[in-house]
C-alpha cells in the first residue's frame, strides 16, 4: 500500500530531536525555526513534557468523555489562570479545524442566527465548517461549498463589516488573532476594539482563532490581549500540546450547554490533558512569554539590520519577513545549505518563522547571519545582471 500523496515533502528523515534542534538518521543537526507549523511550543522532548506523558501513560491513557476526568479540570484551572479567561467555560477537542467547527457550530446555537463574516485571507481549518470561512477556494471540494452563508470582508475596514451586520442576520464573527497561512496581518487594536463593540451591538458572538498565535507565542497568553479585547468564544490547538493533538474553545458564560450539543470520541483524553498541563507548567516555570517579548526584540533588532528586508511582521516569535520577491529558492537554501527549517505562506514573498517559545538570540542568530549572507547574494547577482 502507498501513502495518498497529498504532502510535498524535504527529503529529510528527523530521527529525533532535542529543544530547538532536530537530527536525521547521519546525526545532521536542523534548527527548527518553524516547528511543525508552529506546534513545537516548549521544545523538543522538553523533560517536563515526556514525565507528564510517560507518568500519565502508565496510569491510564485513554478513556471517552462518558467518565469522570479530574484532569481535565486541572487543565481547566492552569488555564483560566494563565489565560486570563477565569469565567469562560472550557471544551476539550482534537485540531483547530475541530475548535473552529465547534465554535461556529456554538455561535449559531446561541444566537439563532447562520451568517457568518471571515476575512480575506483567513484560514480556519480544512473541515467543512472551517473551509466555508476560509478564504481559499482551491481548497474546498463542491460538497464545502455554500454550506452557510458566509462574508469575507477587508481586514480592518470597519464600514465594510459594519454594514453586513447592521443586517441582524450575523451569528458570528471569526478573526484570527494574527494570519498565520494569510501572511502575519492582523486586525489593529482600534479595530479589535470596535469589532467587540459592534458585535454586542448587533447580536452577533466574535471568535477569536488562535490556533496558531495563542498559548504564548507572541509574548501574551492570546495575540489579541495586546489589544485588551476579550472574546465571546477562543480557539486554541497547536502550541498548546507541544505536538501532541490537542485543541480548545474557551466559551463565554453566557453560552449555556446541555448534554449532547457538543461531542468527540478522543477529545480531552487523559495523555492530551496531560500533554497540555506539561505546557503550562513549563511556560510557567520558565516564564516563556516575557522571554518571547525579550528575545523577539533582539531578533527584530538583529533583522533591522538586513536592508534587503522589504518588512518585518508579526509579533513575538510568530514573525514574517517581507521580500520584495519570492522566498522559495531562499527557504531551499536555508534548509539544504545551512540545515535551517522555515516557513512559508500564502503570500510569496514572507518567510515565516515560528520557533520554539524557549529559544535564545544565540541559538537563532546563525539564521540571521545565513540569510543576510543569502540576500547579500541575490542583491548582488541582480546588479551585476543588471549592469
Amino acid at each position: 500500500m502507498e501513502l495518498f500523496d497529498v504532502y510535498p515533502r524535504f527529503n529529510i528523515n528527523p530521527v529525533s530531536a532535542k529543544g530547538v534542534y532536530m537530527y536525521d538518521e547521519q546525526g545532521q543537526a536542523y534548527l527548527d525555526l518553524y516547528g511543525g507549523h508552529g506546534v513545537i511550543s516548549i521544545g523538543h522532548s522538553h523533560p517536563n513534557y515526556i514525565s507528564h506523558v510517560t507518568e500519565q501513560l502508565n496510569q491510564i491513557g485513554y478513556y471517552s468523555n462518558s467518565v469522570k476526568m479530574p484532569i481535565q479540570e486541572e487543565l481547566a484551572q492552569k488555564l483560566a489562570a494563565q489565560s486570563g479567561y477565569e469565567n469562560h467555560h472550557l471544551f476539550l477537542c482534537n485540531s483547530g479545524a475541530e475548535a473552529n467547527e465547534n465554535a461556529i457550530k456554538l455561535a449559531s446555537f446561541h444566537t439563532g442566527k447562520k451568517r457568518v463574516i471571515a476575512f480575506i485571507n483567513s484560514f480556519h481549518g480544512r473541515t467543512a465548517a472551517a473551509l466555508n470561512i476560509t478564504d481559499n477556494l482551491n481548497l474546498q471540494a463542491p460538497i464545502n461549498q455554500d454550506n452557510y452563508p458566509v462574508d469575507f470582508v477587508e481586514l480592518n475596514n470597519t464600514a465594510q463589516l459594519q454594514s453586513i451586520l447592521a443586517s441582524g442576520e450575523v451569528c458570528a464573527v471569526i478573526v484570527e488573532g494574527i494570519q498565520g497561512v494569510g501572511g502575519l496581518d492582523e486586525p489593529s487594536t482600534d479595530y479589535l476594539q470596535f469589532l467587540a463593540q459592534a458585535c454586542k451591538t448587533h447580536g452577533a458572538l466574535l471568535i477569536l482563532d488562535e490556533i496558531q498565535s495563542g498559548f504564548g507565542r507572541t509574548g501574551k497568553f492570546f495575540a489579541h490581549q495586546h489589544s485588551n479585547v476579550e472574546a465571546d468564544i477562543v480557539t486554541m490547538a497547536k502550541g498548546m500540546g507541544n505536538g501532541f493533538p490537542v485543541a480548545g474553545l474557551l466559551i463565554h458564560p453566557d453560552i449555556k450547554a446541555k448534554h449532547g450539543m457538543l461531542g468527540t470520541t478522543f477529545g480531552g483524553n487523559h495523555l492530551a490533558c496531560s500533554a497540555a498541563i506539561a505546557v503550562l507548567d513549563t511556560m510557567k516555570e520558565e516564564n516563556l512569554m516575557h522571554h518571547v517579548r525579550e528575545v523577539s526584540e533582539q531578533i527584530v533588532s538583529g533583522l533591522q539590520q538586513i536592508t534587503e528586508i522589504k518588512r518585518i511582521k508579526g509579533k513575538g516569535l510568530m514573525l514574517g519577513i517581507e521580500l520584495d520577491h519570492p522566498v522559495k529558492e531562499i527557504r531551499t537554501q536555508l534548509l539544504r545549505d545551512h540545515h535551517i527549517f522555515t516557513g512559508a505562506s500564502d503570500n510569496p514573498n514572507l518567510l515565516r518563522i515560528l520557533p520554539p517559545l524557549g529559544i535564545t538570540y544565540r541559538e537563532i542568530k546563525p539564521f540571521i547571519t545565513a540569510l543576510a549572507g543569502l540576500l547579500k547574494g541575490i542583491e548582488t547577482i541582480q546588479l551585476t545582471s543588471n549592469t
